[in-house]
């Protein structure tokens, strides 16, 4: 029955270890992440998905946007996903937070041969126009366009099938030559379009209006597609503006989970960057908070600070020179009052050499006057004595008490020999 009991104990034992163990090890996450709007965010997001699949313990799942939902933020706000892909140019929204920022996206503004691009309102006006679905990035960024132009939407005709050939996209992506050249071409459009060009490159920072642009949207910055980069669409260089794309999550998702997720990714980064090197070269590098539009998620904050110094790291240097001054006070005052006592024992011994003095004035031969002026004498350096002690110019320690009673004695010793 011991025996019995023994290995029931030692099983109990073995069980409450393991889930101690299991407790403290890295819990696996699941996420979904909503279906991009563009195509090429699409891909993106897939191979992300594919990425979580084979190197990872957590997993990523791609979810559809409801048909309740105009935009990927509002389906996110609402509870059908976990994740979603969003541009930092999109406005400020109480109940999304940022997770990391994923790849930068260029604007490309392509138009159809043989329309007047010098000026923006005669490209635009009456135009058939492609700008991605409504809610999309670059559709709101068409939106502003028009607004800055003082157009409306009805000046222009929005379609949202890019096989009719229309003629002006207006898309935010990676840059992607082969990507966009794949696609022209299987649309029957490889050599219909022309890159748009916001300005030269020497005009960036001259007050042009690229620099207008960043200035009223500071997440936006401006960007210079080097020449060639897709062939005879562009014979210049295209400047352009470039905004981030970033991985946001609602404010329902625990720290804990969106702190492992950007751990995953980051140490995912060469598998994602193995087929895209230009898209995620930079997925390791650290980013700012405040170049977000969306407040950052705790769990990314956590993971931004994980090498910030504590407290007490913070503030060592600070209570080192706190320290440091506080004893080099103590030790000042403690020479200061070393100084003082040294001046009192000082003018007490003078008293004490006055004291004696006087004393061997006299000898066996002194006559009564002679002692009698000794006698006043003594009384006087015994007054003036206790007028330094009122002024606390001599202390009223041992030294004074053996003065007053060393002049005592020899006044009572001249005194009697009289």
């Amino acid at each position: 029955m011991s025996g019995t009991y023994n290995n029931y104990s030692r099983i109990l034992a073995v069980a409450i270890l393991l889930g101690v163990l299991t407790g403290c090890s890295e819990q696996q996450h699941e996420f979904r992440l909503l279906t991009p709007a563009l195509l090429f965010d699409q891909e993106i997001a897939a191979e992300l998905v594919k990425v979580f699949e084979q190197n990872s313990e957590h997993r990523i799942t791609l979810v559809p946007m409801p048909d309740s939902a105009e935009t990927v933020l509002d389906a996110l706000e609402d509870g059908h996903a976990d994740l979603a892909f969003a541009s930092n140019a999109q406005p400020y929204r109480q109940g999304i937070t940022t997770v990391m920022p994923l790849y930068p996206t260029v604007l490309h503004v392509m138009y159809r041969r043989g329309r007047d691009a010098s000026d923006p309102r005669a490209l635009l006006l009456g135009a058939s126009v492609f700008a991605g679905p409504v809610g999309s990035s670059s559709r709101q960024m068409m939106t502003t366009i028009l607004a800055g132009l003082d157009m409306r939407e009805d000046d222009v005709n929005f379609t949202v099938d890019p096989g009719d050939l229309p003629d002006v996209s207006v898309l935010y992506m990676p840059i992607s030559p082969a990507r966009v050249s794949e696609r022209l071409a299987e649309i029957g459009a490889k050599d219909e379009y022309q890159l748009l060009s916001f300005g030269m490159p020497e005009e960036i920072g001259t007050g042009s209006s690229i620099d207008r642009a960043t200035l009223l949207n500071p997440r936006l910055s401006s960007f210079v597609v080097p020449v060639g980069t897709y062939g005879d669409m562009q014979p210049a260089p295209v400047v352009t503006l470039a905004v981030d794309k970033l991985l946001v999550a609602g404010t329902d998702q625990s720290a804990a989970a969106i702190y492992d997720l950007i751990n995953e990714i980051r140490r995912l980064q060469p598998a994602l960057a193995a087929g895209r090197p230009m898209l995620f070269q930079h997925l390791g590098d650290e980013f700012d908070a405040s170049d977000s539009t969306f407040v950052l998620h705790p769990g990314a904050q956590a993971f931004t600070e994980r090498d910030a110094p504590d407290i007490y790291e913070r503030y060592s240097g600070v209570a080192e020179v706190v320290v440091t001054l506080v004893i080099g006070l103590i030790s000042g005052f403690y020479a200061v009052v070393q100084i003082f006592r040294r001046r009192r024992k000082n003018r007490i011994d003078r008293f004490y050499t006055d004291v004696i003095g006087l004393r061997d004035t006299l000898s066996g031969d002194s006559t009564d006057a002679e002692r009698a002026a000794v006698v006043a004498e003594l009384r006087q350096l015994q007054n003036q004595a206790f007028e330094m002690l009122v002024d606390e110019k001599l202390a009223a320690d041992e030294s004074f008490r053996i003065f007053v009673t060393l002049s005592n004695d020899i006044i009572a010793e001249v005194e009697s020999a009289a």
